[in-house]
């Protein structure tokens, strides 16, 4: 359990005011010390997260938050980072003092909540310190327009009612396929992976491995090869595969060597598809011809990594773009959980494959770009379009490639 991606998890974050009982709660609901609990406010400064199992939904990540209610400075950075939580959230808890009531932060905070489309879950804590009536109880439910769960964090009354809430309002991604609804079950699928010095050292990195699992799980055959003994692999078998994925960065190459008639994509475009959304990345490659001289370009990634020599990021994607569109272009780089708030100055951004971010945050990212009129596109889209070869990546993706020859 405890190796599943972060990124894979269902994201439930808790929201409430300084004091609410958030941290209490967390550590019942995963009957472990995990959220640092005092009675002093604002013992929480920065976002926790737990790692764990709440069946039957299986592996997800319990979210702590500061108070919306803290003050000062400090303060009012810890409230910001609060509400960036929400751009990562699946599920959100929202955790009301019993003692104290509904006020205006609950109905704030939900208004966002529900204005993001994320589901959530009332819940009334400290019931054992209590006194307000279920009239009173009625009100609050009126007020929010949400049915509240009453709980006690600290005698773990009402965690199991709670848990089964979470259960019946956790949305499901069963829908969304890495790569199991392009093939069938018996379908020989090859995976082309370049071991440079940039691969760790003795694993593959995680987008392959979750494209592998997701083969298995469909009952494909995964035959994982160098891009250095593609050409010999495909010689060697006799059923033709189904499907190529390759590494972006060897594209060109492989490319060369897939037949035609064999469809072929990567791991990168997959993950633009699973991860956010392919038809929008791919109506921002056509920006690329449009870049004029001196023009800044975002290059976000969403995890921090040690760069080599020759890194993707900062050093091939600025030189491949530098070549293709013939203008000295101006970067700027992005990396983490963070994304810049400020993008009005940037005439593109060129978002990584997403693997260390949920659906939800990459999504995010998408929208926000959008709203902001500036135009997205992942690694994998740009290198295939530079290199001539994003209308054959894209064939097996119908929408994708419509709107590409439209644009």
């Amino acid at each position: 359990m405890n190796t599943t991606p972060t990124s894979s998890r269902l994201h439930i974050a808790l929201f409430g005011r300084r004091n609410a009982g958030k941290s209490s709660l967390i550590n019942a609901l995963t009957n472990q010390e995990v959220a640092l609990v005092s009675d002093i406010a604002g013992t929480t400064t920065d976002p926790v997260s737990k790692a764990m199992e709440i069946l039957p939904i299986g592996p997800v990540v319990i979210i702590d938050t500061a108070g919306l209610d803290d003050v000062g400075p400090l303060g009012e950075l810890r409230v910001k980072k609060t509400y960036e939580v929400l751009n990562k959230t699946d599920l959100a808890i929202l955790v009301i003092d019993g003692t104290e009531g509904v006020t205006e932060f609950e109905g704030k905070i939900l208004q966002i909540i529900t204005e993001k489309n994320i589901p959530v879950v009332g819940v009334i804590n400290k019931k054992d310190l209590s006194n307000y009536s279920q009239l009173q109880k009625k009100e609050w439910e009126k007020r929010l327009n949400l049915k509240l769960i009453e709980v006690s964090a600290r005698n773990k009354e009402g965690i199991e009612e709670l848990k089964m809430m979470i259960i019946k309002k956790a949305p499901s991604d069963d829908s969304i396929k890495l790569v199991g609804d392009l093939i069938k079950t018996g379908d020989l699928v090859i995976l082309v992976v370049p071991i440079d010095k940039a691969a760790p050292k003795g694993r593959l990195i995680l987008p392959q491995q979750q494209t592998i699992r997701d083969i298995l799980d469909t009952g494909g055959i995964a035959l994982v090869v160098k891009d250095t003994e593609l050409d010999k692999a495909l010689k060697s078998i006799n059923n033709k595969p189904s499907l190529v994925i390759t590494d972006s960065q060897v594209f060109n190459k492989v490319g060369a060597i897939v037949p035609p008639d064999i469809p072929l994509t990567s791991f990168s475009i997959l993950f633009a598809r699973y991860k956010g959304d392919l038809e929008e990345l791919v109506k921002g490659v056509r920006v690329i011809e449009k870049l004029k001289e001196g023009d800044k370009v975002l290059i976000a990634e969403g995890c921090t990594h040690h760069r080599q020599e020759d890194d993707i990021g900062t050093v091939k994607i600025p030189r491949w773009l530098r070549q293709k569109t013939g203008k000295n272009l101006q970067f700027s780089w992005s990396s983490g959980m963070t994304f810049p708030a400020d993008l009005e100055s940037y005439s593109l951004i060129v978002h990584c494959g997403a693997c260390m971010l949920n659906r939800r945050e990459m999504l995010y990212r998408i929208s926000y770009a959008k709203e902001k009129k500036i135009p997205i596109v992942n690694y994998g889209i740009l290198i295939a379009y530079v290199n001539g070869l994003l209308p054959r990546a894209i064939e097996i993706f119908k929408e994708a490639k419509r709107i590409y020859e439209e644009e």
